[in-house]
């Protein structure tokens, strides 16, 4: 059994995130999901996230591909998340492109293309413009 594992913050979910999973999936027989804690998410982006680390860790959970969930406290742990999980492919998406290539000792380290045309950011712009009637 080939174990997939991935991480994000996954907030304000959108068909970016639905995609990448889907095809992290694909690479292997179980897909294993890191999400963000709120402190880390906070440590990387420099805002909160839209939605607590327990609803995004439900609504990943939640999906048909993903088959475990667990809360990433820091980027620092990944070594230890990947044998935890037993993980023979960590897949991030192409934004990360170079800075994990450090794993391929204990697994082969994949980095997918992002979906063209949207990110979290966008999305939540977007929500703000239409909310204050700029739609």
């Amino acid at each position: 059994m080939t174990t997939v594992i991935t991480f994000g913050t996954f907030d304000v979910l959108h068909v970016g995130h639905l995609r990448i999973l889907q095809r992290s999936r694909a690479l292997g027989d179980r897909l294993v999901v890191g999400v963000s804690s709120d402190a880390l998410n906070m440590s990387k982006k420099n805002r909160q996230a839209v939605f607590s680390q327990d609803e995004r860790c439900e609504l990943v959970a939640n999906l048909r591909c993903v088959d475990e969930v667990f809360v990433e406290e820091s980027l620092e742990l990944k070594r230890q998340y990947i044998e935890k999980y037993a993980a023979d492919i960590l897949v991030m998406g192409d934004d990360w492109a170079g800075r994990f290539d450090e794993f391929n000792d204990i697994c082969r380290v994949e980095y997918l293309p992002r979906t063209p045309s949207i990110s979290t950011t966008a999305v939540i712009e977007h929500i703000s413009g239409m909310a204050g009637g700029n739609a």
